[in-house]
């Protein structure tokens, strides 16, 4: 049983795997880009990650560190000189692999494994990222609802100002139409005033040249 066990032997002794790790270290460094099996890709992304991590720092000592390893002159020159330099400012997480399927004939997992900055193809390349502060604590239940208690009650507070407005400019907009009602109903008033004025005065006359002489 090989329980708590995590590093993958590939089917391979040690010496093997050894060599097939330098190369395809090798190959990714050089190429930015190879295609291979989903546990192949695995496994190569835990033994370059920490080369690429020592490509920043140019020192003697680095060098022949990754020389060691991948024993390649190729190689070391295009993890120091151009690798290193590129992803001088990420921390960590220099390579992505993305599942293709399955191969013909046995079937198995393949997918490539790239350098991340070094797909300008991929959505979001080159777009700079803010600088926002991370914490690994998570948000209490009392201060989300704190938050929520805020920003309804500045919802609140905005809403009557708004109410307010909409009065004003009502009223001010329907005052013309009653004062004009007004005047009208007056107009009406005095017109009816005058014409049975008129009548009463006719109808006195008529009756005063009916009476007998």
């Amino acid at each position: 049983m090989r329980h708590g066990k995590k590093v993958n032997h590939l089917g391979r002794t040690a010496p093997h795997r050894k060599a097939l790790m330098a190369n395809m270290a090798s190959s990714l460094i050089i190429h930015k880009r190879i295609t291979t099996t989903v546990a192949k890709a695995k496994a190569l992304r835990t033994y370059v990650e920490p080369l690429i991590t020592k490509g920043k720092d140019a020192t003697t000592h680095n060098q022949r560190t990754v020389f060691a390893y991948l024993k390649d002159k190729d190689a070391v020159k295009e993890l120091f000189n151009v690798v290193g330099g590129k992803v001088a400012t990420r921390q960590g997480g220099y390579t992505r692999i993305l599942k293709l399927g399955n191969r013909m004939g046995d079937n198995a997992e393949m997918a490539f494994i790239e350098l991340v900055d070094f797909n300008e193809h991929f959505a979001g390349f080159g777009e700079d990222k803010k600088d926002a502060k991370k914490t690994r604590r998570g948000r209490s239940k009392a201060a989300s609802e704190k938050t929520e208690v805020t920003k309804t009650a500045k919802t609140t507070a905005v809403t009557p100002v708004v109410e307010d407005v909409v009065v004003e400019e009502t009223i001010i907009s329907e005052a013309p139409a009653v004062e004009n009602v007004e005047t009208v109903i007056v107009e009406t008033a005095e017109n009816t005033a005058v014409e049975s004025n008129d009548e009463s005065a006719e109808t006195t006359a008529e009756s005063e040249e009916a009476k007998p002489e």
